[in-house]
């Protein structure tokens, strides 16, 4: 093989190929010079063959350079020399280049960082300014909540909406968490956190306290004045109708407040809004006129004589609780403050709910009230029945024979308890539902028993 122009036997081309290996290269002297099977092997000749190649390279190398030592050392020198034109004329290109930074530095960035510190004063200017306003308008509701609960307590029904609806914009308030919002930080403040655990707390727990209890104190049957005080109460009966009025007004601001303040959750929209505060609050009332009808009632099938006055008492329930869902029937959900920005209008009702009585009756799943009333108790009574016949005597021998007897004293029980009680008057008017099939279930849960 020939390379500039001398000959040598070394092949180049293996020793500088991309894919050359020593241990390949290596592997195939020793093959080439020996048997694989011969023991031992053989390696001075290899290896001699490769001092010897070392040699002639390094031999090859100092004729070259020997050779060519003047074009090297004039190569190197140009080399050289142009390295030191390019060095200085990139040093002058440094020192312009620094000189143009520090005047850069000068006419912009300490400019900048002046600009800088005052658009970071100016922000955290503008948030102070806005957190301060947040506080003011928090603390301006706070009193106003806390004068309309005064009224509240004092007797003010008509306080109780505006309260709920001022409670309901702190609750927004203090709520909100997006950056930029106006209540942003504002838990943070000590003044105000003071105001919402000494005033807006304990007023919204007030203003709860007493919406649920004039729905516990709701009654507009005037049956057991009737039967006490007979011709007496008709000079009164102007009073009486006075009464009525302030009950149903009273009663209307209890329920929208309960309405208003019942719990919500961020993901919560006028269609998906549950009032658990005004259903828990009318169940009970429910629940307290079962349980105390249910229970004079298995007293007086056990005494007798005590008959006429219960089912007389149990009417005036079914009365108010008649009177109670015509008058949750007439009222329209309130606008919530929370559920403004919903697709549904301001002030318009959902298909769902169009009254107040509405989320009542899809929780209890019944078509009315008077009748829960009547089957629910129905569905408890003959049970009652069962154990005063089991447990024999007087009492399950005068049932049986006043059979009859009670069977037109529960019809008309429920017939006088269906009926809607007239606004300042003594007795019922207007017969709402289906009594008959009341009057029946109740019949068959007292009567039935008697005859097994």
């Amino acid at each position: 093989m020939a390379t500039n122009g001398h000959s040598s036997y070394i092949d180049y081309d293996t020793f500088t190929a991309t894919d050359f290996s020593p241990t390949a290269y290596a592997n195939q002297l020793i093959l080439q010079t020996n048997n694989p099977t011969d023991t031992p092997l053989d390696l001075s000749t290899p290896l001699s063959r490769v001092l010897f190649d070392v040699q002639e390279v390094d031999t090859h190398i100092d004729t070259l350079t020997t050779q060519n030592a003047l074009p090297i050392i004039t190569h190197t020198s140009e080399q050289a020399e142009a390295s030191h034109r390019i060095l200085d004329e990139v040093g002058d290109q440094v020192n312009g280049l620094q000189e143009s930074y520090k005047r850069l530095q000068r006419e912009v960035l300490e400019r900048y960082e002046a600009a800088e510190q005052v658009r970071v004063a100016a922000e955290r200017m503008l948030k102070t300014l806005r957190l301060g306003r947040s506080v003011q308008r928090a603390v301006q509701m706070g009193r106003q909540v806390e004068s309309l609960v005064d009224g509240v307590q004092k007797g003010g029904h008509g306080n109780m909406v505006p309260a709920a609806n001022t409670l309901l914009g702190l609750r927004q308030l203090f709520g909100a968490s997006d950056k930029g919002d106006e209540g942003e930080n504002l838990g943070r403040v000590q003044v105000v956190s003071t105001m919402r655990n000494d005033i807006v707390s304990p007023a919204e727990r007030t203003l709860l306290g007493r919406a649920q209890q004039t729905v516990r104190e709701f009654s507009m049957s005037s049956l057991l004045i009737s039967s006490s005080e007979g011709a007496q109460q008709r000079p009164g009966s102007q009073q009486t109708y006075a009464q009525t009025e302030d009950m149903k007004s009273r009663s209307t601001s209890a329920l929208q407040t309960l309405f208003l303040l019942s719990p919500t959750r961020s993901t919560t929209t006028a269609e998906t809004f549950e009032p658990m505060l005004l259903i828990s609050a009318l169940q009970s009332y429910l629940q307290t006129a079962l349980t105390s009808s249910l229970a004079s009632l298995t007293r007086a099938l056990a005494t007798l004589p005590q008959l006429d006055r219960t089912l007389l008492e149990i009417s005036a329930r079914c009365q108010n609780i008649v009177a109670l869902e015509a008058l949750l029937s007439s009222i329209l959900p309130p606008q919530h403050p929370l559920f403004a920005s919903s697709e549904t209008a301001p002030g318009a009702l959902t298909s769902t709910t169009t009254s107040l009585l509405s989320p009542l009756l899809r929780h209890l799943d019944t078509s009315s009230l008077p009748s829960y009333f009547w089957r629910s108790m129905a569905s408890q009574l003959s049970s009652r029945v069962q154990e005063i016949m089991s447990r024999g005597g007087v009492s399950a021998r005068t049932l049986r024979s006043n059979r009859d007897r009670i069977r037109d004293a529960i019809r008309e029980c429920v017939d006088r308890g269906s009926r809607l009680p007239r606004e300042g008057g003594s007795g019922g008017e207007r017969k709402v539902g289906s009594w008959e099939r009341e009057a029946a279930v109740m019949v068959q849960s007292v009567v039935g028993p008697l005859g097994r």
